[in-house]
């Protein structure tokens, strides 16, 4: 009896061809991308670049305006380099952003930001993408307060001088207000501008709202909580050699406030009103009121009591403690839930599960 036949293939019973087998791609490389953004840094520029160990792919050095020619410099330094410019200074949130975007245009899976000043060592970068390669994180970022228990083979020994004092004081204030800010309470020094982004969060964000100025490393943290990204922190040193902010203090002290009570106030919206309805949602909406309310009465028979002279009864003046205290108890409940509630699982993780 001859074998039958199918439309799509060979006889049936008869043994299958070799070549037949699906044959697999082996995996690839991760794509790691450095993105350098440049501006005054004429001078530091090609040695951070000569640093940069081999797991790098590509380094897209931005030149955001500089009078300098810090771009000039970098071309011709290493062939992974690519060389972006502005043809005006957006500073350092806009100048990361145009090479992030370059980066997942061609491909790049982790996106690390370095700064051309010297003050990040190139040779920790094996050890800030690590979390993001194991799937354990969609962001990480430097803490120069956390101690070193090892140090990266061919890394240079800890000779420069560490942060000074004045500035170690100003960080750690920051940093208590930065987590309310941005929701990361477990964070340390969030101002670090030694960064490494996974491509799924780079994709869950939109770059055109994340501010373009000193406020970038807070923003970005802000959008991807609103993202449910997880963010890691890695203990990293700087260098300080007597570097020079060009940082305003005076237009800090003006702007750094407001925008970070708009992030916080649209955090809380989004995050408990928005994106969902939770117990700590009911605990605000009973708590800030019972506060404001207990402080106005308060205030009111205060005012009273001055003008006429007669002092207020402990009854009424239990009338205004009690919802304060009872609202202050709330409000700190629900700062407990957003304390304990922080990203666990990584986008990059969720995307493989299709969840």
């Amino acid at each position: 009896m001859k074998a039958t036949r199918d439309a799509a293939g060979p006889a049936t019973g008869a043994p299958r061809p070799r070549d037949a087998r699906v044959r697999l791609a082996p995996p690839r490389e991760p794509r790691i991308a450095v993105v350098i953004p440049g501006y005054r840094a004429a001078d530091t520029v090609a040695e951070v670049i000569a640093a940069i160990p081999p797991l790098v792919w590509r380094v897209y050095v931005v030149d955001d305006g500089c009078p300098q020619g810090t771009g000039d410099r970098a071309e011709g330094v290493d062939d992974r380099v690519r060389v972006l410019r502005n043809p005006r200074n957006l500073g350092v949130g806009g100048a990361t952003k145009r090479g992030y975007a370059e980066a997942l245009r061609d491909g790049a899976d982790v996106v690390v930001k370095l700064d051309a000043d010297g003050q990040m060592d190139p040779a920790f970068i094996p050890r800030l993408v690590a979390p993001l390669l194991a799937g354990r994180a969609d962001y990480a970022k430097g803490n120069r307060f956390a101690p070193l228990h090892r140090t990266p083979r061919g890394a240079p020994p800890a000779e420069s001088r560490p942060m000074p004092p004045v500035r170690r004081l100003g960080n750690n204030v920051l940093s208590f207000l930065h987590k309310g800010v941005t929701g990361y309470w477990g964070i340390v020094d969030p101002t670090n501008g030694y960064t490494a982004i996974h491509r799924a969060a780079l994709e869950s964000i939109d770059p055109a709202r994340v501010a373009d100025c000193y406020f970038f490393e807070t923003d970005i943290l802000f959008h991807l909580n609103l993202a449910d990204a997880v963010v890691h922190d890695v203990p990293l040193p700087a260098r300080y050699s007597g570097e020079v902010s060009s940082l305003s203090v005076r237009r800090f002290l003006v702007r750094f406030p407001l925008l970070a009570a708009s992030r916080f106030l649209r955090r809380v919206g989004v995050k408990y009103f928005l994106q969902d309805f939770n117990v700590a949602s009911l605990q605000l909406l009973l708590g800030l009121p019972l506060v404001l309310a207990g402080a106005c009465f308060g205030f009111y028979r205060w005012m009273a009591a001055l003008e006429s002279g007669v002092a207020n009864t402990a009854g009424t003046v239990m009338f205004a403690a009690l919802p304060i205290i009872l609202g202050f108890q709330l409000l700190l409940s629900a700062l407990t839930y957003d304390v304990m509630h922080t990203p666990r699982v990584p986008l990059s993780a969720r995307g493989e599960d299709g969840g």
